[in-house]
């Protein structure tokens, strides 16, 4: 029984890890695009016209997969997000990476997961574990790196750079509100919903968008659809998939991939050779994931050694602490708090099962 517990978490955590993959793949392949397609719409058309294909996508997705609207208690946290995340960070970042260099917004905007951490820690009952802390402040010292080495230096408005911590604090919080929406939710659910909010945020945007998109080359339009398409649609969906079954503190630190991956691409596709420091710097953010990823992945991992594991504890422990209504509690970002045992920094082996018809796989 136990070995069967073990390899389930097991297939569960490597399930998460793969969606995750995807995602930050997606999302360093979206800088790209964002850089060719800002020449020709601005931040607010830009981020329309994305959300716009996304949910396109989105909601086929649903109708395909027969699942319907969310339960009442995912709103909270699945409009939070979709205003915050889905629509604010997108037009700041959009509009402050106009304003400053990629390096300053690559170092600011991965302030990010730090605020997740700690938003998490103290909103979602996740803790602090000093793992995870120790890999963040790793992987945010190479982000920095990777940051410096390619900034031009003296190019930085301070609005670019308020902007660009405006659109870190939005994705944190969006973020942090998402994960108790996936508790009544499925991923795809919350991600569809979430991108049709965005949507509507940004719609005062809409007469930039149909101007500029007369005008814009071909080319810059695809790049737009590939957004709402791919880094939108699908990565955020393999986002809220994996967050479904991990802590959000956890999930941001992956995100710190990104930019190693950025400089990958730009070297293969633009044929931009990076310095031994940003190199460096890569190496740090890898080291700093890993770090924040390794250890202890489930609350039975701390269960006393002894202690009977099956269905008579199971059935035991069902019945002495019943579920009721008063073991969920409004808290002051979205939604409903997590289980008291969910406080753990590792996998969320008990997570229940999504609300719904059908447990939807693509997530944020």
């Amino acid at each position: 029984m136990a070995a069967e517990t073990v390899a389930g978490k097991t297939r569960t955590e490597a399930a998460a890890l793969a969606a995750a993959a995807v995602t930050v793949v997606l999302w360093a392949s979206a800088f790209v695009s964002i850089r060719s397609a800002g020449e020709h719409y601005s931040p607010g058309a830009m981020a329309l016209g994305r959300l716009g294909a996304g949910a396109l996508v989105l909601c086929a997705a649903l109708l395909l997969r027969r699942e319907g609207l969310p339960p009442r208690a995912a709103w909270p946290g699945i409009a939070t997000s979709g205003v915050l995340w889905f629509g604010g960070y997108m037009v700041a970042l959009n509009w402050g990476e106009r304003l400053v260099d990629a390096g300053t917004a690559a170092m600011v905007v991965n302030v990010g997961p730090i605020l997740m951490a700690l938003l998490a820690g103290r909103f979602l009952k996740e803790g602090f574990p000093p793992r995870l802390m120790a890999g963040i402040a790793v992987s945010f010292a190479g982000a920095v790196t990777v940051g410096l080495s390619v900034s031009q230096g003296g190019d930085s408005s301070p609005l670019g750079v308020v902007l660009c911590l405006l659109a870190a604090i939005a994705y944190a919080i969006g973020v942090v509100s998402q994960k108790p929406a996936l508790r009544h939710a499925s991923p795809l659910q919350v991600t569809a919903f979430g991108c049709l909010i965005g949507f509507a945020a940004c719609l005062p945007f809409s007469g930039q968008l149909l101007t500029q998109a007369g005008d814009a080359p071909l080319s810059a339009s695809l790049n737009v659809a590939y957004l709402g398409v791919f880094p939108t649609a699908l990565a955020f969906s393999t986002w809220a998939f994996a967050l479904s079954r991990t802590t959000a503190g956890r999930m941001g630190s992956t995100t710190y991939v990104v930019p190693v991956l950025v400089v990958l691409m730009s070297w293969l596709a633009l044929d931009e050779v990076p310095a031994p420091i940003t190199l460096a710097g890569g190496l740090l953010c890898l080291a700093g994931v890993a770090v924040s990823r390794s250890g202890r992945t489930s609350p039975t991992a701390r269960r006393p050694r002894g202690r009977p594991e099956g269905a008579r504890g199971t059935a035991r422990q069902a019945t002495t602490h019943p579920r009721t209504a008063h073991d969920e509690q409004t808290h002051p970002l979205a939604g409903t708090s997590p289980p008291k045992e969910a406080g753990s920094a590792g996998l969320a082996a008990d997570v229940p099962s999504p609300a719904g018809p059908s447990n939807g796989q693509p997530g944020a």
